[in-house]
């Protein structure tokens, strides 16, 4: 059988209309109810539960899972295991947020009957407004009825896609309530590539003895020994304070070699070295040696003595994943 590659694109083209539609929909159906869906959630004092049974399930994992990374205590339960023991996961100070097109799903029964018996204010997002899910909600998010993908109306598509950037919506509103930051978001995401774009150069850095520091007095050829001991290609120079006044790179040593090691640290170094703090992005210092076409830089402390407290080089965040 020939495959019709055009015939595979049209489809994927006529899909991502369709939902791309159902977004448009979704967008011009927002109203007050959406205000009152994150007001209720600042409010809770436990967490917030979401649930959904199958796509709806999916659906509401990776909702409480965005929940949870940006500030907002949450943790999915799966409603049939709900009426088998986790009931008891829900706890007063608790807001429920539940997911179902149809809002008619019978295993939810058993979470909305307790939410409606302990008073735990519930969150119902479904496509009917008269359905059970909608009608016994404190708060009613009503999908549009826009048609499913498949073509046939009866897998999850346009709803799952809706309800799913519905609950984005619903985190970033939160975010920015709460004036979440970045640095807020890495403490959530110690590790992986995003976690590493968030460590600072305060994390990364080398720090005590490994920091290759000579004073200005220093003859050429002691401070050619600590270059090579420390092993990171450059020296620091510090005055008399101990205050970084310049580095001694390969560099300076090429346009010094005549009578190089007649000569001390302050003749051969390069003055006013480009430096940065140690609460900087890791990220942004990486920038800043790739601008300038260099693999290291100290880092000083932000009072006016101006100390090195360490030295971040392009393998120190190569190592970490940040590039």
């Amino acid at each position: 059988m020939t495959q019709d590659t055009h015939a595979f694109l049209d489809t994927g083209h006529r899909v991502i209309g369709i939902e791309t539609e159902a977004l448009r929909q979704l967008d011009d159906a927002l109203d007050d109810s959406f205000g009152a869906a994150v007001s209720l959630l600042l409010e809770a004092s436990g967490r917030v539960i979401v649930s959904g049974m199958g796509k709806s399930g999916h659906i509401a994992r990776k909702i409480a899972a965005t929940l949870a990374s940006t500030g907002t205590p949450s943790h999915f339960v799966h409603p049939a295991e709900a009426s088998h023991g986790d009931l008891g996961m829900l706890a007063e100070g608790d807001v429920v947020m539940m997911l179902s097109n149809s809002g008619e799903t019978p295993e939810l029964a058993d979470m909305i009957a307790h939410t409606r018996r302990f008073g735990i204010p519930l969150i119902g997002v479904a496509s009917r407004p008269d359905s059970t899910l909608l009608r016994q909600s404190d708060v009613a998010l009503v999908l549009p009825q826009a048609p499913e993908a498949c073509g046939t109306g009866i897998v999850p598509t346009s709803s799952t896609t809706m309800t799913l950037v519905l609950g984005d919506a619903l985190a970033v509103a939160l975010m920015e309530h709460r004036d979440f930051t970045p640095q807020d978001f890495r403490k959530f995401h110690p590790g992986g590539k995003l976690g590493a774009q968030l460590s600072k150069v305060a994390d990364l850095m080398n720090t005590g003895e490994k920091i290759p520091l000579v004073a200005q007095t220093t003859p050429m050829t002691e401070a050619l020994v600590i270059m090579s001991q420390k092993g990171f290609g450059v020296v620091g120079v510090t005055d008399a304070g101990g205050a970084l006044v310049g580095v001694i790179t390969d560099g300076d040593l090429r346009r010094h070699m005549d009578g190089l090691l007649g000569q001390t640290a302050e003749t051969v170094m390069t003055a006013n070295p480009k430096t940065v703090p140690p609460q900087v992005l890791a990220e942004e210092a990486v920038h800043m040696m790739e601008e300038r076409k260099i693999t290291s830089l100290f880092v000083v402390d932000g009072t006016e003595s101006a100390r090195a407290v360490g030295i971040l080089t392009i393998h120190d965040c190569l190592r970490a994943g940040v590039v």
